[in-house]
């Protein structure tokens, strides 16, 4: 009897129906770590994204930095502005794509949970911290969230994703984010989903970092004078008689760069598809490059945008004055609760009597901080009238 209700089970119908046959079928997954029974009415993957959007770390992404830290302006990204718009981006590729966009949304929305607060300044430093305790990296420690540090359930710890959600976080794989090689903690093929987030990543990256340089005054249209790709763009977008019309014009260069770069990726995997002869979800195992990525001639375009974002942003002196002054916030605490741990709050303390992992427990508070939280903590112990 139809109830009208658009139940679990139908929507992995409407998935084998629909999807192409190198998609992932929420119906396929590999499952959960600890079992649990599957909600009537969502699909596994629609169920791991509601609980990623509910968890801590996603929340804190709003106060951690992407390129400028937060207290620099209220317009500039965040990491959760940036996994926001890698959302975006990924559902569109995978949409075109007749991919799963549950699965790449969900994976979108968790790439980030593992980042530190400061961006890859404060990543780069307790990595060095880490180098003799067990290392860190962002991609690890986004699993380690996902799998023990949200506590939400009472019969096991992290947040029970699927399989396929978990290996899209340990995989992330972008020039900013190395794929770990022989990593097996997450067994399975390498996914058209989790290769779409990887480019979307990498799409928003660039492009939202230079809306930003040009918003910061930090890079000029005349540093994009000699991009050809900038220059494509900006002579088929009109310039508005109007007083915000500079405003206006930026904004429809970087959607128009964008838009640019989603529909070539779309084109260039459809033909990738079919000159690997993919046909099934396992077909990607055994495919010797990526199959979502760029043509060579976008490839060798953006090859130019990213290295004036590399020159002119990255490296702009204002920026590194940034990560070298988060860098030491976050080295000073490190060793101030390496010196001390009775200083760290109780949740931290009970870690290191439950595993004696004093410094994985450390690494573990300052990666959850957001940027205006590691300030705040950095005043109360270095500030002598700031209450502690």
């Amino acid at each position: 009897m139809d109830t009208g209700l658009l139940t679990r089970e139908i929507i992995e119908k409407r998935e084998t129906d629909w999807l192409a046959p190198y998609a992932m079928k929420s119906a396929e997954s590999m499952g959960r770590v600890h079992p649990e029974k599957e909600h009537s009415y969502r699909s596994v993957y629609q169920r791991d994204k509601d609980r990623i959007i509910y968890s801590t770390a996603f929340r804190r992404l709003e106060y951690k930095t992407q390129v400028f830290v937060n207290h620099e302006g209220d317009y500039y990204r965040t990491r959760l502005t940036h996994t926001l718009e890698v959302a975006q981006i990924a559902r569109t590729i995978a949409r075109a794509l007749r991919l799963n966009e549950d699965l790449v949304e969900a994976i979108a929305l968790a790439h980030d949970l593992g980042h530190t607060p400061f961006g890859h300044a404060g990543e780069d430093t307790l990595a060095e911290l880490m180098k003799d305790h067990g290392g860190f990296d962002h991609n690890t420690h986004g699993l380690r969230v996902v799998d023990e540090l949200e506590k939400r359930y009472p019969n096991f710890s992290g947040l029970n994703l699927t399989s396929e959600v978990r290996r899209g976080i340990i995989r992330h794989s972008t020039p900013f984010d190395k794929e770990r090689a022989g990593d097996t903690r997450i067994e399975g093929p390498w996914l058209l989903e989790i290769q779409v987030v990887d480019i979307s990543d990498e799409i928003a990256y660039d492009n939202h970092d230079l809306d930003d340089g040009l918003k910061s005054g930090l890079l000029t249209e005349n540093d994009l004078s000699g991009i050809s790709i900038w220059k494509e763009v900006a002579m088929g977008v009109a310039r508005p008689n109007r007083p915000d019309s500079a405003e206006i014009v930026r904004f429809q260069n970087i959607r128009s760069l964008i838009d640019r770069q989603v529909s070539d990726v779309v084109h260039t995997t459809i033909g990738a598809i079919k000159k690997n002869g993919i046909k099934s979800v396992n077909d990607t195992a055994s495919a010797k490059a990526r199959t979502v990525r760029f043509s060579e001639e976008m490839q060798a375009k953006r090859s130019d945008l990213r290295k004036l974002l590399l020159n002119k942003l990255y490296h702009h002196y204002r920026v590194i004055r940034m990560s070298n002054k988060a860098s030491r916030f976050l080295r000073e605490l490190f060793n101030i609760y390496r010196e001390s741990p009775d200083q760290l709050p109780p949740g931290a303390r009970e870690t290191i009597t439950s595993s004696g992992e004093e410094y994985r427990a450390i690494c573990d508070y300052l990666a959850g901080m957001t940027d205006r939280y590691a300030l705040d903590q950095y005043k109360k112990f270095f500030e002598p009238y700031e209450r502690v």
